[in-house]
């Protein structure tokens, strides 16, 4: 937090002073809190990280009596099952059961909303890898060597397996959807140019360091409580308790740590946890179910996959006329949450750019692969990616820098312009954002000399490009806009803190933690963090959308806020002085001429029967979105970045890297700026994989190929560009009331590496002699960019 600034926390009894400034009352200068909100703190549990001493759920001491599960998996992508003969598996050493459909007492269903993702398979599997029986045994070994002694008959039936294919067949697993601003066929048809195109984006496996596992422990009166690694610890408590047909209050989730998440933790865990439980519902026993990285890859879903066709009317100087976009994405076997990710990835097809008229329809398909799930950014990359290369198409052909047509569209920072679905877009600041990035990366004087370096270069070929974020930040599906904390001040003073978000790695829990810090004015050492358990905060979101800091931070300000009101109305009370003038400074409490520790103050209203505990709730103000109509306002704010990025491919084998990278991202007034710059670097990184080198192989047979680390290649250390410059835009507040007037830093900046994909697209054009427009799928893998190259030579021969 700036030095300077004084900030008005709005409530009575609460003063902040200026850093170095002395008290009215005092002559001693004021001591700052150490670690409240803005301090650049280390995440909570850094040293436990490297040191291997923080525990995850395969850390966790077993039970004496613990089985292990293994899950038999389909062998077929769509087939009718003839016969399940598990009796061999039954009688295998070491097996304590076998669980199949027929032992569910509940539902045989594990899904987020639909009603559609069985526990196992009963009558036709649609997709190789999906679950049809598993096995717990004494120890891992002897559960996977039981379940091989299955003997499985099928019938096999005919799979769809790519998006072409669902497109031809018409499989629409959800109804299709559109978003309509002006009238964008008349726009385009009337425009001075024309253009359109078509791209393929990949999907994404999250490849968590930590893999996928839920620990059952059983309990009194038929309870059962699980560990489960998990974003989602409430729709897996409710999906547990589903399955075993008992009331939610009968099940308990914990989780304290994941090792990785990215949004494949939140409604894929729930299939693990209803096993592991219903193994202890069977046997009596704690169970373990803990997948294997090439388990892991085949059966849990990843990012969704992408055709998009779009088209574009423009004038001279590049300023859209109207734009239409035909979205088609691979959902898999089951709905999942792909009716919301399509969703958002039609509310990103603008990026931050004012498209005037506008249609965005979505195809949401079918397909005999694994059900696609959540994944950073939920749809909204994929839109974005599209639309980035439709303006690089527009200033190709009109021979202009890419950043000038960017530039000539973006949303306006006065106001009045509109979404594709109806929303004004009032805290527009990516122009001035964008000029400050031009400057501090010298993007102008680098293109212009990577021109003459490209003439020269017969061989390597650079590419700059700079690219803008605009992310919508809030659940597009509006109830999930809520959150619940829980805080308790102990009477020596210390403060225990728990709330429904889960900890990743992205330092939430220290964010939150700081906010209450920063609220009763003490230390955040004195703050004592705790796992994440339904039993404690019930009915909680998912830890998704970005919003995690936003809502779990109000939520638990609200705590610590109803606890100071009381202990501020008490000692007005009982020191007979109005209440503003009891005052919190750094870990005390000033009550008229009088000054106590916080702790002193804290023990007197314990023997003043002061209630010393309080929940806190809220509720994102505002947002709506109504899907008859196509129109809303279903975000609180939008979060804006920038990056410029400087690649270089060699055009005899597509091998390529990136060279250089400027970001600029903005993150209002960052609760805690080290926390923030970690988000935005991974976010980056994790985005320039999934656009270069993280590939998705399914063969005709329906197997995942790319299914271990030595055939799916995500970023490594290596691969980091060696010049790589981060600032957080030191203007950024935001103007919606969030907590401390903070935005959202966990999924924007994974699009700012959209830069590198338009960046690599540039250096194949180059090779060229920028005679020819890249046709250039995602991810651009070396064979991509080697193929491109061909084709651009070829294409700019033939009309030279």
């Amino acid at each position: 937090m700036d030095e300077n600034l004084i900030q008005d926390r709005g409530v009575a009894g609460t003063a902040r002073l200026k850093h170095g400034e002395p008290a009215a009352t005092k002559e001693k200068v004021e001591t700052p809190i150490a670690g409240g909100v803005s301090a650049p703190l280390a995440h909570d549990s850094a040293a436990g990280h490297v040191s291997g001493e923080a525990r995850y759920i395969d850390d966790l001491p077993e039970l004496p009596g613990t089985l292990h599960l293994y899950v038999a998996m389909s062998a077929r992508p769509h087939a009718r099952i003839l016969s399940l003969d598990l009796e061999k598996v039954r009688a295998a050493p070491g097996v304590a059961c076998v669980l199949a459909a027929a032992d569910i007492p509940g539902e045989n269903d594990a899904s987020p909303v639909y009603g559609d993702d069985p526990v196992f398979a009963e009558h036709v599997v649609e997709y190789r890898g999906q679950s049809l029986f598993a096995v717990a045994a004494e120890t891992p070994a002897l559960a996977r060597a039981a379940a091989d002694l299955a003997e499985i008959a099928y019938e096999e039936l005919p799979p769809i397996l790519s998006i072409e294919a669902a497109l031809e067949a018409g499989a629409d697993l959800l109804p299709p959807h559109e978003m309509r601003l002006g009238d964008a066929a008349a726009a385009i048809d009337a425009a001075p140019q024309r253009a359109s195109g078509r791209i393929a984006i990949g999907g994404q496996d999250h490849f968590y360091l930590e893999g996928q596992i839920a620990y059952a422990q059983p309990g009194e009166n038929g309870d059962i409580t699980v560990f489960s690694s998990t974003q989602h610890p409430s729709e897996v408590q409710h999906n547990v308790a589903k399955v075993l047909g008992l009331p939610d209050h009968a099940v308990t989730v914990e989780v304290r740590r994941m090792g990785g998440g990215f949004g494949g933790k939140e409604s894929q865990p729930a299939l693990l946890a209803a096993i592991a439980a219903l193994a202890v519902r069977k046997t009596g026993r704690p169970a373990k179910l803990r997948l294997d990285r090439d388990d892991d890859m085949v059966m849990t879903g990843k990012r969704h996959d992408f055709v998009i066709d779009w088209q574009v009317g423009f004038d001279e100087e590049g300023r859209i006329a109207g734009a239409a976009f035909d979205q088609a994405a691979r959902c898999g076997y089951s709905a999942d949450l792909s009716g919301a990710i399509a969703d958002r990835a039609m509310f990103h097809a603008d990026n931050a750019y004012a498209l005037n008229n506008a249609r965005v329809t979505s195809r949401r398909l079918k397909t005999h692969t694994v059900s696609n799930t959540a994944f950073r950014g939920f749809g909204g990359p994929q839109g974005m990616v599209a639309t980035e290369r439709m303006i690089d198409r527009i200033a190709f052909d009109l021979g202009r820098d890419p950043l000038d047509v960017r530039k000539a569209n973006f949303y306006p920072a006065e106001g009045g312009a509109l979404t594709p679905y109806h929303m004004e877009v009032t805290d527009s600041v990516i122009a001035e954002m964008v000029e400050e990035l031009e400057a501090s990366s010298e993007y102008r004087a680098r293109r212009a000399a990577i021109r003459q370096f490209n003439a020269k270069s017969p061989i390597l070929k650079k590419g700059i490009a700079l690219t803008p974020v605009k992310f919508g930040i809030s659940f597009t599906t509006t109830h999930l806009n809520q959150a619940g904390a829980l805080v308790h001040v102990y009477k020596d003073g210390s403060v225990m803190l728990n709330h429904g978000g889960t900890e990743m790695g992205q330092g939430l829990f220290m964010k939150v933690a700081q906010v209450v810090a920063e609220e009763f004015q003490i230390d955040v050492e004195k703050v004592k963090i705790t796992p994440t358990n339904t039993a404690k905060v019930p009915n909680t979101s998912a830890t998704a959308a970005s919003s995690g800091s936003d809502m779990n931070g109000m939520a638990a300000q609200a705590a610590a806020r109803t606890i100071r009101e009381r202990l501020v109305a008490f000692a007005a009370n009982a020191w007979h002085v109005p209440a503003e003038q009891v005052v919190f400074g750094p870990n005390r409490v000033r009550i008229g001429n009088e000054e106590m520790s916080f702790a002193d103050l804290v023990g007197e209203a314990y023997l003043a029967r002061v209630s010393l505990s309080s929940t806190g709730f809220y509720a994102t103000p505002g947002v709506h979105y109504d899907r008859e109509t196509a129109r809303g306002c279903p975000f609180f704010y939008f979060a804006y970045g920038a990056a410029c990025s400087e690649v270089a491919i060699d055009t005899l084998t597509g091998e390529n890297r990136a060279t250089r990278i400027d970001i600029l991202h903005e993150v209002g007034r960052s609760l805690n700026p080290a926390v923030d710059m970690g988000q935005i670097e991974g976010g980056f990184i994790q985005g320039m994989g999934w656009l270069t080198t993280e590939e998705l192989v399914w063969d005709e047979k329906g197997e995942l190929k790319t299914h271990a680390p030595s055939t799916y290649k995500i970023p490594t250390a290596n691969d980091r560009p060696d010049d790589m410059r981060i600032a957080i835009w030191k203007k950024g507040e935001n103007r919606a009331a969030t907590i401390h007037r903070s935005k959202a830093v966990g999924e924007p900046p994974l699009m700012l590496a959209i830069s590198v994909f338009s960046a690599l697209a540039d250096a194949v054009s180059a090779a060229s002699d920028y005679r020819a427009f890249p046709d250039l799928d995602a991810p651009a893998t070396p064979e991509r960019i080697l193929f491109a190259v061909e084709d651009v030579r070829r294409r700019a021969g033939a009309t030279s």
